[in-house]
């Protein structure tokens, strides 16, 4: 029986890979011990105990980025995570550690090496977080997302995803996904989705050419998000949902997606061949136009700044480019090239490469 540690959290970006990995390692391991190591405040606190596995809580403990009261207590706090996660290892008998980022996993990866317990990073995004970026110092076990994600000596394994989105049957489900929504079956549809918070520039920057959009003969998808107040046009045709629980059959349904660059986002719909118009979160540190990058250069996507979601835009490029059948098809091929729907496999290849060389 193997038994491992899986730790990391704060953010979907975060939590929804390990899960992934988690899932596989049940559906592969039916005696394998899993226990995932995160925050009381991240998303983990609700969506690791939702799908069944056990969570340890660690304290959340945010990287220093300026001299103050907190960056002075740092230290004697991480030195105290560090001591919690090794007592963990050692009371559980943790064979290895697997690292998504976020707050949870600094100390894991410093607690795993000084407990020689072999240590395997994943890091999400093609611009990396500081804990993985630090973690990686002190193992060769590191996968990433994107080629090119600037961290030395890593593999490329691409995203862990969701059974739902690896097996998921696109063209057999158009019709039945479509009706879902309440959408027409023979249409050609749009889907536009800022996340689960949504986006307010996608949101008001296409609704506000609803009646364009479904005059043109499109049907749309929105997802608005908990970000902004939900504004539904009122135009039939342009289908207005708060949020989503069936995402797999919103990528059914679509032909075309606006969305954020988030690296799950940008993976699910690449690997799914899903031509895409990405619109980079502009804040934080930038990575979103970093994920996104790849499936641009190779035709699969175009990328569009918030500031350029205006009706002429919407006119001029959105509108020719949903209705021209014979360059989504080509976008699809060169999306699906560019991206790649066994990045779970191949993580726990890499966790089971790290395992047999204890």
């Amino acid at each position: 029986m193997t038994r491992y540690l899986l730790a990391g959290g704060g953010t979907a970006g975060h939590v929804n890979p390990l899960l992934a990995l988690a899932d596989l390692i049940r559906a592969e391991e039916s005696d394998a011990e899993i226990v995932v190591l995160g925050t009381r405040e991240g998303l983990e606190a609700r969506l690791v105990p939702e799908r069944g596995y056990e969570l340890v809580h660690i304290e959340r403990l945010p990287f220093p980025r300026r001299p103050n009261l907190a960056a002075l207590r740092f230290p004697v706090r991480f030195a105290r995570a560090v001591r919690e996660t090794r007592a963990l290892i050692r009371e559980r008998s943790i064979d290895v550690v697997v690292g998504f980022g976020g707050y949870a996993s600094a100390p894991a990866y410093r607690a795993g090496a000084k407990e020689g317990v072999p240590v395997v990073i994943h890091e999400a995004n093609a611009k990396p977080g500081m804990a993985n970026k630090l973690g990686a110092r002190s193992t060769p076990y590191v996968a990433v997302t994107f080629e090119g994600t600037p961290i030395d000596g890593a593999r490329v394994t691409g995203m862990p995803l969701r059974p739902e989105i690896t097996g998921l049957d696109r063209a057999g489900l158009r019709a039945s996904a479509r009706e879902h929504f309440g959408l027409d079956p023979e249409k050609r549809t749009l889907l536009v989705t800022g996340g689960s918070l949504g986006a307010r520039a996608i949101n008001r920057g296409i609704s506000g050419s609803a009646a364009e959009i479904v005059a043109s003969g499109v049907q749309v998808l929105h997802i608005w998000g908990g970000l902004t107040e939900v504004e539904d046009p009122g135009v039939p045709g342009y289908t207005v949902i708060p949020y989503c629980d069936r995402m797999d059959l919103a990528l059914s349904a679509c032909d075309l997606a606006v969305s954020r660059a988030g690296s799950t986002t940008v993976s699910e719909l690449a690997g799914l061949g899903i031509p895409a118009v990405f619109v980079p979160y502009s804040y934080g540190n930038g990575e979103q136009r970093f994920n996104a990058a790849g499936v641009v250069s190779a035709g699969g996507a175009l990328m569009v700044e918030d500031e350029e979601l205006t009706p002429e835009w919407v006119r001029g490029t959105l509108l020719p480019l949903v209705r021209d059948e014979v360059r989504l098809a080509a976008m699809s091929e060169r999306a699906r090239g560019a991206g790649t729907l066994d990045g779970t496999a191949r993580l726990l290849e890499l966790v089971r490469e790290a395992l047999a060389a204890r």
